[in-house]
């Protein structure tokens, strides 16, 4: 088990598996994670938790794609925010980085990390 990392991490994901795969790996790794399963859920986590860093689906039946996309660049400006994706063509150009799917679960716990420490330091 790793040392505990400082900050909390939400995972967005209404693929079942990728969602609580990811969390167990991210956990493992030493980082405290949240997990919602849709924009709806995700935005009732950013309202009780002090979240740092968002790792979010794009395409989710309920509150994903273009809108959710906007709200995170709208009232999300505090977090470091990355966007994953089997399939990507918005109307419009993302703010965020996005990492394809299929992901390197090792790659992406860097970035998150790198974040989570870089957020430390500001």
């Amino acid at each position: 088990m790793h040392e505990e990392r400082k900050g909390l991490v939400l995972i967005v994901e209404d693929e079942d598996s990728i969602r609580l795969t990811l969390r167990d790996y991210l956990q493992k790794k030493g980082f405290k994670v949240l997990v919602a399963s849709d924009g709806v859920g995700a935005i009732k986590q950013l309202l009780d938790h002090a979240i740092k860093v968002i790792v979010t689906d794009y395409r989710m039946d309920i509150l994903g794609g273009d809108y959710w996309i906007k709200f995170l660049d709208t009232y999300c400006k505090d977090k470091r925010i990355f966007i994953t994706s089997g399939f990507l063509r918005p109307e419009f150009s993302i703010p965020f980085e996005v990492i394809y799917k299929p992901f390197d679960y090792a790659l992406l716990a860097e970035k998150v990390g790198d974040a989570l420490d870089s957020e430390l330091q500001v």
